[in-house]
């Protein structure tokens, strides 16, 4: 299961102290051209040590493209690509070889696999989304040719929350700011927030929100593949994440179904609808309206924090965590779930070109 999509599939290796994070993408259609600095851009935006909120871990994230990609543009053959890592200080972990961390896999790699790499917790460090990004990178680029565009943002630290409607914000301005938020005035707050758990030797977590404008009706599958199923799996398959709700998600559950229901229109020979509690999806498939999601990242389990747990001998023990750790992942979560809808959506572009008839 180190495999994402169905036409468009992503396979991802690598642990976060192995010699690189890579992947193999199956399934690009050939002509494509592939702007390499895009994709580069995208790694950036997720490298550690590009604030002072974030790890310092020191990792340009550069990426090489072993295969599929000729004179710039796709072959239609497997895309394969690695990126080396470089500044992993695995003595730091030394002491954590036969430690359970709380709220970490590493107990649960051990009871499936009967070993594990302790080693900045191997295969299930987040450093593995690189390959996501990567790949969601080289998606974004397919579904700009279909003028789609995929916007997240910070909504929330802990308690500090963005109020304002992303219709109202102007989302171009979400990286002028640290934490990614594109209100400066709420950003300053979480930044603040964000430092303090840092001193604190604490974590925080919070909120993010994506947009995604251009999607025409149409994507999406009847029953098991609909549109924010799909979207959902991808989400919760992110490190850290614990929720994920689209449309009016929970909140929606307040209102009356006469209050709910979105309203259709004719504007200018062109089906809307006048609200967009639906998020973009009825039926699991897209009507052509904004798709928006919040996904719920948790404080990350690293503290540098003394704790107490249990080693693989059962006995109590107690952890000094050291090393270079981010207090919050949201800012650098971004770019991540901006790859998984992108993977989401150019599979589901695909599907829906096959999905029908050609009568001409």
């Amino acid at each position: 299961m180190n495999s994402f999509g169905n036409l468009f599939r992503l396979s991802t290796f690598g642990e976060s102290h192995g010699a690189g994070i890579g992947g193999i993408i199956d399934g690009c259609p050939a002509g494509l051209t592939i702007d390499t600095d895009a994709v580069q851009h995208e790694l950036n935006r997720r490298k550690p040590g590009q604030s002072r909120i974030t790890t310092q871990r020191n990792e340009s994230d550069t990426v090489e493209f072993l295969s599929g990609i000729f004179e710039g543009i796709t072959t239609g053959t497997p895309i394969g690509f690695l990126i080396r890592n470089k500044d992993h200080q695995s003595a730091d972990y030394n002491n954590l070889r036969d430690a359970f961390r709380p709220s970490h896999a590493d107990y649960t790699y051990t009871q499936k696999y009967g070993n594990r790499d302790h080693r900045g917790g191997g295969r299930a460090s987040a450093r593995e989304t690189i390959a996501r990004v990567v790949g969601g990178a080289i998606a974004r680029q397919i579904l700009s040719l279909q003028g789609i565009t995929i916007q997240a943002f910070v909504s929330g630290v802990g308690t500090v929350t963005l109020e304002k409607p992303y219709t109202e914000l102007d989302l171009s301005k979400t990286d002028d700011t640290l934490v990614r938020c594109p209100d400066p005035e709420t950003a300053e707050k979480m930044i603040a927030r964000i430092e303090e758990a840092g001193k604190n030797h604490d974590t925080v977590g919070g909120t993010i929100l994506c947009v995604i404008q251009g999607v025409p009706a149409g994507w999406g599958e009847p029953v098991f593949n609909k549109l924010h199923a799909d979207l959902g799996f991808a989400m919760l398959g992110i490190n850290a994440v614990k929720g994920f709700e689209y449309g009016s998600g929970f909140e929606g559950t307040r209102l009356s179904g006469s209050e709910h229901n979105d309203r259709f229109v004719n504007e200018n020979g062109v089906i809307k609808t006048q609200t967009n509690h639906s998020g973009g999806i009825q039926g699991g498939i897209s009507n052509g309206q904004d798709i928006y999601f919040r996904v719920a990242f948790k404080p990350i389990a690293t503290l540098l924090k003394e704790q107490k747990t249990i080693d693989k001998t059962l006995q109590e023990t107690t952890i000094h965590p050291t090393g270079r750790h981010d207090p919050c992942v949201l800012p650098r979560a971004v770019p991540i779930v901006e790859a998984m809808a992108a993977l989401v959506l150019v599979d589901h572009f695909l599907l829906n070109k096959k999905s029908k008839m050609d009568n001409r």
